[in-house]
């Protein structure tokens, strides 16, 4: 399986990307923002960090970047794509995900290690969970307040689309606690905190990110 990786002016995390991937036995593709081509990868990931220096909003220039030109019918067809952190805020802005995310509503930066619900096992990106699974990544942003308005929140809600939410307390003022959203197929995925960053032992607070990267991993191979 080739998952890529793809690396704006600004990611941080790409490399913690690739090698969640390795990690679970598949090979990670380095997909650079300049370049219109996916490299016939089977998956993508759109890591955390600052993108283009978040100016206008977060997010919002790298929608505009070449390789969103072939990323974005690609997840429209079926393609497995996972949006972490800054990923996220890159997939609302590019309408492949609703709602935005805003400034934490107490005006801080989060670096938590987060305990999560996971509320859809049935996603590319999460049927090696349960769905009521509680699991514990880390989170880390100043612009992670998930909002929508209440119809999109309402068919997110009876549609299943929510796919983890916050359990205890919300850290960033997230409409529902939500901490991460799915398309209606199942294939785009995008949350605020990084499974990347726990999938090993004695690294983060826990493995609960390997799942994700399994996930994907059955999924492709069983296409």
């Amino acid at each position: 399986m080739k998952v890529g990786v793809v690396t704006f002016p600004g990611s941080l995390d790409d490399r913690d990307a690739a090698r969640a991937v390795r990690a679970v036995g598949g090979e990670a593709v380095s997909l650079w923002h300049g370049d219109a081509d996916l490299k016939g990868v089977d998956a993508v990931i759109l890591p955390g960090g600052f993108s283009y220096g978040d100016y206008l909003r977060c997010g919002a220039i790298a929608r505009f970047a070449p390789v969103m030109d072939a990323l974005i019918p690609a997840a429209q067809g079926g393609l497995p794509v996972l949006g972490i952190c800054n990923g996220f805020q890159v997939l609302c802005e590019s309408h492949l995900l609703p709602g935005a995310l805003i400034r934490n509503d107490h005006r801080k930066f989060n670096c938590v290690d987060q305990r999560l619900v996971v509320e859809n096992a049935s996603t590319a990106w999460t049927s090696d969970f349960e769905a009521g699974q509680e699991i514990t990544v880390v989170l880390k942003n100043g612009e992670g307040g998930f909002v929508a308005d209440e119809r999109t929140l309402d068919e997110l809600e009876v549609e299943g689309r929510v796919v983890f939410r916050y359990a205890g307390d919300n850290p960033n003022g997230s409409y529902r606690a939500i901490a991460g959203i799915s398309n209606d197929r199942g294939n785009i995925v995008g949350l605020m905190p990084h499974p990347e960053h726990c999938v090993e032992e004695g690294y983060g607070p826990s493995t609960d990110g390997l799942p994700f990267f399994t996930s994907v991993l059955r999924q492709v191979v069983s296409a």
